[in-house]
């Protein structure tokens, strides 16, 4: 019995256990069947996230295309239009600008400070409207200066050639005196002066031109005028924009009158320079690659460039370049050949002597069998016989020539 009993504690010890096996593993399959479906509701929240992202970005995109459209510039421009000098603004407000060249107040003396300070103050207590001080910085191109030196270095050289090839023909010519080749001379060395002048002006701008902190600071003078007063008048637009004109044309005309004081020179803007004025102010980083005249001169096609278009303008350069070096090597060598007969006529008229004496030796020559041989030989030793004589003579004449020439020298 005893045994049965221990026998059954044993088996009821091992039931027991198994069922406390069990509900831990129930336990733990609960646990995971939570987490997996807690994972599975955060993946879930997850994607909608993402997806909502991406329909936001998505959104974004269509509104930013939506958004930059030609009218939507036109909104975000705070003017409608540029006409008569003026900026006629969507708010029924008309603006004019007046343009002042700046003074170096550091290097006057004291006098022309205070005098300077008098009409500054002058022109404060003057004023009877609201004005506005605009300060805009640009960088100087110097592009178009650069142009304009290199069309004039173009002329210098051509002259300077020109001047050097009538020096090289008078020197070979010989026929000149001291004094003439000596003004030729001066002149040719004054445009030669002239030519390194104005190429080392060039490699200077060039070498400015490089450094892109060269700024320029212009300043400005806004004056308003506000046509809501008259909006209960029946007036038309027109009329509102003469009106305006008038009334800022005054206001200009006596702010240029007490800036004078000041020894400050300005001037209203014209049309085109209140558009130079805002394509600056809008265009900060372009106005220097692409100025406001180049794009006026192009219609702004520079912005629509394509790889053709640039191969046919360095064509045409190439062509151009051609062209002019044709030319130039056409000249020289027309020059040369010129030269060259004119020193085979000069020479021919320094021994024309000596060749009419050898031809008239060579006719007799040719027809000594007619005229007999002893005739000719003996006409043969009397034309040497007259050329030797001759040739003391002429030999005579050039010493006394070449004294002639040397007293001045010697002086």
């Amino acid at each position: 019995m005893n045994n049965v009993d221990g026998v059954t504690q044993l088996l009821f010890m091992l039931l027991i256990g198994m069922i406390s096996i069990l509900v831990i593993l129930v336990f733990v399959y609960f646990i995971l069947l939570i987490r997996n479906r807690k994972n599975k509701k955060d993946n879930q929240k997850e994607l909608s996230k993402n997806k909502d992202i991406k329909t936001d970005i998505e959104n974004s995109k269509t509104k930013t295309y939506k958004e930059y459209t030609k009218q939507s510039i036109f909104d975000f421009m705070e003017f409608e239009k540029i006409e008569d000098n003026m900026i006629i603004q969507k708010n029924n407000k008309y603006l004019m600008a007046i343009e002042c060249q700046g003074i170096n107040y550091d290097l006057m003396s004291e006098m022309e400070q205070v005098s300077v300070e008098q009409g500054f103050m002058q022109f404060l207590n003057s004023l009877r409207f609201p004005i506005q001080l605009y300060i805009q910085t640009r960088t100087i191109n110097l592009q178009s200066s650069i142009n304009g030196y290199k069309d004039k270095l173009t002329a210098i050289e051509n002259r300077y050639r020109n001047m050097q090839t009538e020096y090289n023909d008078m020197l070979k010519m010989g026929s000149y005196t001291k004094k003439e080749m000596q003004k030729v001379y001066y002149e040719l060395i004054k445009q030669k002066n002239l030519y390194e002048y104005t190429l080392d002006i060039i490699n200077n701008t060039e070498r400015m031109s490089l450094n892109h902190n060269v700024l320029n600071k212009k300043y400005y003078i806004i004056i308003c005028y506000d046509s809501v007063e008259l909006e209960a008048n029946s007036y038309s637009k027109d009329e509102k924009q003469n009106m305006a004109f008038s009334e800022l044309y005054t206001k200009a005309q006596s702010i240029i009158r007490t800036l004078v004081s000041c020894e400050i020179t300005s001037k209203i803007l014209n049309s085109e320079g209140l558009a130079e004025l805002l394509y600056n102010a809008y265009n900060r980083e372009d106005a220097d690659t692409l100025s406001i005249e180049k794009a006026f001169q192009s219609g702004y096609e520079d912005l629509y460039s394509t790889a053709p278009d640039v191969l046919n303008k360095k064509m045409d350069l190439l062509n151009k370049e051609i062209e002019q070096k044709a030319q130039e090597l056409a000249q020289e060598k027309v020059e040369e050949v010129r030269n060259e007969k004119e020193m085979k006529i000069f020479e021919k008229e320094e021994n024309i002597e000596d060749l009419i004496t050898e031809l008239a030796q060579d006719l007799i020559r040719e027809n000594s069998r007619y005229i007999g041989k002893d005739v000719a030989d003996e006409a043969i030793i009397k034309i040497q016989e007259d050329k030797e004589n001759s040739k003391g003579g002429n030999e005579d004449e050039k010493e006394k020539n070449k004294t002639r020439r040397g007293r001045p020298r010697r002086n």
